[in-house]
């Protein structure tokens, strides 16, 4: 199902026909260093991650992680979405995109769309989270209005993370 449409993007629902993507997604060096090693090596374990996440979050919440499609070619190249963690108060940002796209505004143009989505249907305050040294992905949250709050720990991403909020603006 499709959810938004970028100038380059489509951004739509995971299937459990994306597996294949997610096997080679998921085990990216960057999605391992700067996400998690989330143990997926086989179509099985792919499937398994598709139903038991973003599948399941659109059941429960309406909204998860989406996968992002280049509009010309219908390839997928990233995923990006909303997510609901227990350890978080707010619904988290988060996006991910296959190396060879990474440097080319696709991170931007995803994160931007699926931040104004989550606006759009009426999510009060969407924050993200970083690793600690990943810095592109901080300029990406910052380029769409979201700024550094603090560091935080959360016990299911095993270890420290930066936590990005609403830019707030003063009135005078």
């Amino acid at each position: 199902m499709r959810i938004l449409e970028t100038e380059r993007l489509l951004i739509r629902h995971l299937e459990q026909a994306d597996a294949a993507f997610i096997l080679e997604l998921l085990n990216e060096p960057g999605f391992i260093r700067f996400i998690a090693d989330r143990g997926v090596r086989t179509l099985a374990d792919a499937e398994r991650y598709l139903l038991q996440g973003p599948i399941a979050s659109y059941a429960k919440h309406g909204f998860g992680l989406f996968a992002v499609v280049l509009k010309e070619t219908g390839v997928p190249i990233g995923m990006c979405g909303l997510i609901k963690r227990d350890e978080l108060p707010d619904v988290d940002l988060g996006y991910a995109l296959l190396e060879r796209y990474w440097k080319q505004g696709y991170a931007q143009e995803a994160a931007g769309a699926v931040l104004a989505y989550g606006k759009s249907i009426g999510l009060q305050r969407i924050v993200a989270i970083t690793a600690p040294d990943n810095d592109a992905s901080a300029r990406v949250l910052e380029k769409i209005g979201l700024q550094f709050e603090r560091v935080i720990h959360l016990p299911t991403l095993g270890g420290e993370s930066r936590l990005f909020v609403p830019r707030t603006t003063l009135t005078s």
